[in-house]
């Protein structure tokens, strides 16, 4: 366990590493950064002290080691348009983000392994096909597009929740849904097949010839072990909902760091974009890693591999 968990960690450091090159790299994708910050019209003079002050005519290489080493020890710089520290910024809305995710996942599952256990149970009954049907729809329906329909309908026509916001539980039950039910998709498809596959094996015939409940052989017996690569497919799908939050923040207008994404692209903030996919994509390999200790520690045989 303790050599495939050392495996797994450098595995997480070295996509770390890669994320944090591709994440400097950002700066200069939209040309000089110096002219950025500058604006249109600005004069050369002004153009070449902000060069300097940032440090942009400095070899690039030693500007990432210092961004880098900077970053690691909890400073990603100032914001552009803020004029504040953006790590301040980053943390005081990354709360919000995870409870979001956090809620959505928990309805994603919550719909999703039910659904898929109930369709292996009977397989190519009305309801395997209706919840296979519903699960290509689901995974083809685009969230913004799912969003906006929770609103029109639970939002503006029946008004039973409230549209914007993140002062209570209840705003936060349109944007769960919106995410969690793009997830519940790839997650019952999963389960299902999972089910399927250990119901056919021969223990499960083995606790049903001893005459154990039904019940107990399909909870106890079957889906614990079925559920073992919906952990990993768990984290993958939290890692897309961080990116998808963009989205259903600004819908929504909760004040996330989806949300805060979407107004440090108007604004060209430049540091502040750095920081937010840097986090998320830290946040994701960590999670990332975490699912493969659990799968680890759940399934014996991944230890070896």
């Amino acid at each position: 366990m303790a050599i495939y968990a050392l495996k797994r960690l450098g595995v997480a450091l070295l996509v770390a590493l890669t994320v944090s090159l591709i994440t400097f790299s950002m700066v200069y994708i939209s040309g000089d950064p110096a002219i950025t910050i500058a604006g249109e019209g600005a004069r050369i003079e002004d153009i070449e002290n902000i060069r300097k002050y940032y440090g942009f005519d400095r070899p690039i290489f030693i500007q990432y080691l210092d961004w880098l080493w900077q970053a690691i020890h909890g400073d990603l710089g100032r914001s552009y348009s803020l004029r504040v520290p953006v790590a301040d910024v980053i943390f005081e809305r990354l709360p919000t983000t995870m409870l979001l995710g956090a809620c959505a996942i928990t309805f994603g599952l919550a719909l999703a392994i039910p659904l898929g256990v109930l369709a292996a149970v009977k397989p190519n009954s009305i309801f395997d096909r209706a919840a296979l049907t519903i699960a290509v729809i689901g995974q083809a329906m685009p969230t913004f597009w799912f969003g906006l329909t929770l609103i029109l309908v639970f939002g503006v026509m029946l008004r039973w929740l409230p549209i914007t916001g993140q002062d209570s539980w209840w705003n936060f039950v349109m944007p769960a849904i919106a995410l969690g039910y793009n997830v519940a998709p790839a997650v019952m498809r999963l389960t299902r097949a999972g089910m399927l596959e250990v119901l056919a094996s021969d223990y499960i015939r083995t606790a049903r010839a001893k005459g154990l409940r039904p019940m107990k052989v399909l909870f106890k017996h079957a889906l614990r072990n079925a559920v073992i690569p919906v952990v990993a497919l768990a984290a993958v799908q939290f890692g897309f909902m961080l990116g998808g939050s963009i989205v259903i923040e600004t819908i929504f207008q909760i004040n996330g760091l989806g949300y805060l994404a979407w107004e440090s692209i108007q604004r060209k903030d430049l540091p502040m974009m750095q920081a937010i996919v840097l986090i998320l994509s830290i946040i994701y390999v960590v999670i990332t890693f975490l699912a493969d200790m659990l799968n680890a520690f759940l399934d014996p045989r991944i230890r070896v591999t």
